[in-house]
């Protein structure tokens, strides 16, 4: 099962993103554990296969600091509407390939 994890400032701000991600995923059939926190426990969720940073937050993790994980920044667009789909599709293109 593939694990994304979305990071924002507490982790309240994408909680409604993960619900539409979630959506999303149940309609096609996608198996994926999704959640949200603080950008402040990056280090605790390094089993991810997918780490999204809030847009806001992209200037708080440091480049290398997860150098096992793949760690993209949510499409400030995609993070505003609360588009669910095209981040989660965005998520399965880069695992993907």
């Amino acid at each position: 099962m593939t694990k994304i994890v979305l990071l924002c400032a507490a982790g309240m701000s994408t909680s409604a993103l993960v619900r539409k991600m979630k959506d999303a995923a149940k309609a096609e059939g996608y198996e994926c554990d999704i959640s949200a926190h603080s950008v402040s426990e990056a280090k605790s969720y390094q089993s991810a296969d997918m780490i999204l940073l809030g847009p806001q937050v992209r200037y708080r993790l440091k480049e290398g600091e997860l150098p096992n994980n793949k760690v993209e920044v949510i499409d400030m667009k995609d993070y505003g509407m609360m588009n669910g789909k095209a981040v989660l599709d965005h998520v399965r293109k880069v695992l993907e390939g």
